[in-house]
């Protein structure tokens, strides 16, 4: 802060304060009230969108046991939103869940920035079908705990290595219970998580709910769904993430990966760049010729002061860095460009980001490991043919470490999908790396009473998010949570073609301007 002297958090100064000016007897503090399982307190709130138009809210407080396995466990407490709908309907209330784990969405109402306004907007859309409640996640919540890890800053010097991430994830396992001593972690699992959403549903006095989630948010629903049979009325999913595919397959991440390059393949202003076999001829290229294993290239970046900074890049890092640009379609084709010609320094200096210490949510190691997987999808991620492209970053510290986490293992038998009748209308993108369209296929057979929109091009995002620039469809999407109907919804839409960025220097067989 540019002081030498330690500075009082606002809350200390004045307690400070008080004990100077007030008589003994007058800090005696006043008991606080005993709280119980199930219990929620209300206040209210009005929240602004975009368009300047009012959204009365209430955002609330729920207190659920820590470990609903543990008699005595004590009580925590989780944030939640609820919207009234704007006009009385028949409609069963909309529980939003996030993804993650370890994402907030009370910011929505709480902050009050373009972002904040744009989405209040879409809330108000949820509450002309019905009631929308918006719950937090245990353990990463504005109203309660919101713990988080830091992670050591990665070595410059060296590549990314599956072992010292696998390393790293241990220490980390090793000091959360350190770092959270008060907390039960046993607690926080998705099991756990699904039962905060039906003590939330009671405490606020409705017999059914319709669940609307995305990525993670689409696991915590199939565990709703699980654990509480008959109780989503029904359900709109988009990014499916089922129980045991809490690690995607490298084929299928690469196979969306495919789906871009297909159509990257045929730009005229990107051909003049490619090998013959186009984009995925080139990540192969890159990854046979300049980080074939034990193979690094060092990037000397320079900063605007004069000086700088090498950093060692290696084949972790090339995968890693494949898969996250995949993420944004319109510059995966130019970062994979860029690597083929050798130009590194733009990826270098996001990896010097990356390398840096940060935070990491704990309900996410907590979750996702508690979760698990069967041994049948271990064999099969083990033994993916992806597997030398996209590596093993996304599940191999995980999967390493199990059992070094407090969550208990989910076991099988929770994890295994089985037939459920709840309707449900699943919407996919078929570009999406973090939750492949291939996850969303293999549930379907599961719920009879489903019906599927994959929509072309769309990454990964929530429903009506992908759906933004197609009104008509979210239009449809908002019916089906109103009254369950299906009828007039295509199987396959399409959005917008992309427009891909192109590499900022010329092809090498053009003139050097």
């Amino acid at each position: 802060m540019g002081s030498s002297m330690p500075q009082l958090a606002p809350w200390r100064l004045l307690a400070l304060l008080v004990g100077l000016t007030m008589p003994p007897l007058c800090l005696a503090a006043a008991a606080a009230p005993e709280r119980h399982a199930g219990e929620i307190l209300l206040s209210p709130g009005v929240a602004t969108a975009n368009d300047g138009s009012a959204m009365p809210y209430e955002i609330g407080t729920l207190h659920v046991p820590e470990n609903r396995d543990k008699p005595g466990s004590r009580l925590i407490s989780i944030g939640f939103a609820r919207v009234k709908a704007s006009r009385p309907t028949q409609a069963p209330p909309i529980f939003l869940l996030a993804g993650g784990p370890g994402v907030t969405m009370l910011d929505i109402v709480l902050d009050q920035d373009d972002a904040a306004k744009r989405r209040v907007k879409a809330w108000q859309a949820y509450a002309e079908v019905a009631d929308l409640v918006v719950i937090e996640q245990r353990g990463y919540t504005l109203r309660g705990d919101l713990m988080n890890l830091t992670t050591p800053p990665e070595p410059l010097d060296q590549p990314a290595t599956i072992e010292r991430d696998i390393e790293a994830t241990r220490a980390l396992a090793r000091g959360a219970q350190a770092a959270y001593p008060q907390a039960d972690l046993s607690g926080y699992s998705i099991t756990q998580m699904a039962d905060d959403v039906n003590d939330l549903r009671q405490a606020l006095g409705y017999r059914q709910i319709s669940l609307v989630a995305a990525s993670f948010g689409s696991q915590w629903a199939f565990a709703v769904m699980k654990r509480h049979p008959g109780l989503a009325a029904r359900a709109v999913i988009s990014a499916a993430e089922p129980l045991d595919h809490g690690y995607d397959l490298p084929s299928h991440v690469f196979a969306a990966m495919q789906r871009i390059a297909l159509e990257a393949d045929e730009d005229p202003a990107l051909k003049p760049y490619l090998p013959p076999g186009g984009l995925i001829a080139a990540i192969q290229a890159t990854l046979a010729q300049r980080f074939a294993p034990g193979q690094t290239v060092v990037v000397n970046l320079r900063s605007e002061d004069g000086g700088a900074q090498d950093i060692t890049l290696g084949r972790g890092d090339y995968q890693q860095a494949l898969v996250e640009r995949a993420g944004d379609a319109s510059r995966f084709p130019e970062f994979v460009i860029s690597a083929y010609h050798g130009r590194h320094e733009g990826w270098a200096r996001e990896a010097l980001d990356w390398r840096r210490a940060g935070e990491r949510a704990l309900i996410n190691p907590l979750v996702n490991i508690g979760l698990d997987m069967s041994a049948e999808r271990k064999r099969l991620l083990w033994s993916d043919p992806a597997l030398p492209i996209i590596g093993a970053w996304n599940f191999a510290a995980y999967l390493a470490t199990q059992g070094e986490w407090a969550t208990p293992d989910a076991g099988d038998a929770f994890r295994h999908p089985v037939l459920d009748t709840t309707p449900v209308l699943f919407v996919q993108g078929d570009w999406d790396l973090s939750t492949p369209m291939e996850n969303t296929l293999a549930m379907g057979p599961y719920f009879p009473n489903s019906r599927t929109v994959i929509v072309h091009r769309a990454q990964h995002n929530g429903p009506f998010a992908l759906l933004r620039s197609r009104p008509e469809m979210a239009a449809k999407v908002q019916a089906f949570l109103r009254t369950g109907e299906t009828q007039g919804l295509p199987a396959e839409i399409a959005l917008d073609p992309v427009r891909f960025v192109k590499p900022g220097f010329a092809p090498p067989s053009a003139p050097q301007s």
